[in-house]
């Protein structure tokens, strides 16, 4: 259940609310809007009876809240969220556009992209530290040594950097380098890390898994809302298939659904849905003629050389083009960019 207050309500009436929903043993979570507070009714075994804080001042409606993901619906909040990761928002208005390597392989390596893709026009930089590899032989990252690059990409460039979480174990340590933290597509529902990801200060970005439904990609974003963390951006990768053409297939469908079912902003990495080289500017454009809030997308000026997923990353003169291409259709929708 969803109880809105009134415009005027003061923060008194509100703490008197919270108050009455957790002496019946629920949570409560305020949730503040842009002329008024709601407060987000949680853990209810059942449906909760409105009467409870129907009477309380400063209460204007209790309204059921039908969806099983509730902190993520836009029953809960109608307005979309704009998540900021240092001084870039992302989200509603925005364009934002995420790149570089798919893992930091030398503290060269990654200057040399950082440069190019922020003047081409990035506004975050991507780059894997710790790597999730199908293969026990292939390499893995840099792991602190990687983190530390990272943040000297940040002094450099100005720019802030995201990159991937595998385990409980190492997220403090990720947590402190990065701006940005990724839960990748293989832990998508790992509920440990989702809840810890929950308690960090830093916005989280939360890939959908290789055969998610939308409602599992929403459930388990909600882990980390429940937990306190409300900067969360959504990124759809593509799902496994039965396809051979491309490495998953692009679930463009998933934009549309998640802007209507949830306020969280929702970006697409077009390279790891293609694969391949050729694929991903094209499937870029569509991402964002689909509405989404951004790409993050690979980029490597020796991607022949690259220790991972050299194959579907791009040339920097190749980004160049995307970056043009996508902010052109982005104008499309007269909303402003970064």
């Amino acid at each position: 259940m969803l109880v809105v207050m009134n415009k005027k309500a003061t923060q008194e009436e509100i703490d008197a609310v919270v108050a009455a929903i957790e002496a019946r043993g629920y949570t409560a979570r305020p949730i503040p809007g842009g002329d008024r507070v709601s407060i987000g009714i949680l853990n209810n075994k059942g449906p909760v009876d409105a009467s409870v804080v129907l009477g309380l001042p400063g209460v204007k409606d209790a309204i059921p809240v039908t969806k099983p993901y509730k902190l993520v619906s836009r029953e809960i909040q109608p307005e979309g969220t704009i998540v900021r990761v240092g001084d870039v928002p992302i989200g509603n208005g925005y364009l934002v556009i995420i790149a570089g390597p798919c893992a930091i392989e030398s503290r060269n390596q990654a200057l040399t992209i950082a440069g190019h893709v922020k003047s081409a026009g990035a506004h975050i930089f991507r780059g894997g530290a710790f790597k999730p590899r199908t293969s026990p032989y292939s390499f893995q990252g840099l792991g602190e040594e990687g983190l530390k690059i990272l943040a000297e990409v940040r002094e450099t460039t100005g720019m802030p950097v995201v990159t991937e979480v595998m385990d409980f174990e190492h997220f403090d340590m990720v947590e402190e380098y990065a701006d940005m933290v990724q839960i990748g597509t293989r832990n998508m529902q790992n509920f440990s890390l989702l809840r810890r990801a929950g308690k960090s200060s830093k916005p989280v970005l939360l890939k959908r898994g290789m055969a998610a439904t939308i409602e599992e990609f929403l459930m388990a974003a909600e882990y980390i809302l429940e937990g306190g963390n409300s900067n969360v951006v959504l990124c759809e990768r593509g799902v496994r298939t039965f396809s051979h053409h491309s490495r998953n297939t692009l679930d463009l469908s998933a934009i549309p659904v998640v802007r209507k079912e949830s306020h969280l902003p929702i970006i697409v990495d077009p390279s790891h849905a293609a694969g391949r080289r050729d694929q991903v500017i094209p499937l870029s454009r569509a991402a964002i003629a689909a509405d989404a809030h951004g790409l993050m997308v690979e980029v490597h000026h020796a991607p022949e050389k690259a220790m991972s997923d050299g194959a579907q990353s791009l040339y920097p003169h190749q980004f160049e083009i995307l970056c043009r291409q996508v902010r052109a259709i982005y104008d499309i929708f007269n909303m402003k960019q970064v």
